[in-house]
């Protein structure tokens, strides 16, 4: 059976401004364990999850029809981007070159944007993570992991674009 997934992060000490006084390579290294190496965690269960949710109840009309296909391509582009960000631009930052930075901060940028439309279509998929009446554990544990991605990935992009990215 499928593994439970973990507590969200502690949101209180994402929405302070702490973020905004913590030195660079803090705030990098807080990306790469709490974001980055959770999402490359989360996606292949979501996805295993979805495969499963969409195989025993295809045939129910909220059945999530395209969500693994959704959530495998989400991974594909989320890994492009977290390998760009690991190998191009923390270390730039991290050298204190920030006006070398502006053209990859300029992508990230852009592909945060994809990455929110990525979500929306998620969303869209899942009813807005709107589960049956007598929705499986599967399906339950499916959507609850949805629901965890999706918050940290948008704080992982908020705290990107609006702490990281500013410097």
């Amino acid at each position: 059976m499928s593994q439970a997934f973990p507590p969200a992060l502690d949101t209180d000490k994402f929405a302070s401004n702490t973020w905004v006084s913590t030195p660079t390579d803090q705030v990098i290294e807080h990306i790469l364990v709490h974001y980055h190496q959770r999402h490359r965690e989360q996606l292949p269960e979501l996805i295993s999850l979805a495969r499963r949710v969409e195989q025993v109840h295809g045939d129910h009309p909220a059945c999530p029809q395209g969500l693994a296909d959704h959530l495998s391509d989400m991974k594909q582009a989320l890994e492009s981007h977290m390998l760009k960000e690991e190998q191009i631009l923390f270390p730039m930052l991290l050298r204190g070159e920030q006006s070398l930075a502006k053209g990859p901060i300029s992508v990230m940028r852009f592909e945060h944007g994809q990455h929110d439309e990525g979500l929306d279509k998620l969303r869209a998929l899942t009813s807005n993570n709107q589960l049956p009446a007598h929705a499986c554990t599967t399906w339950r544990t499916l959507y609850q992991g949805l629901e965890l991605f999706c918050q940290e990935l948008a704080q992982h992009i908020q705290l990107e674009n609006e702490v990281l990215f500013t410097r």
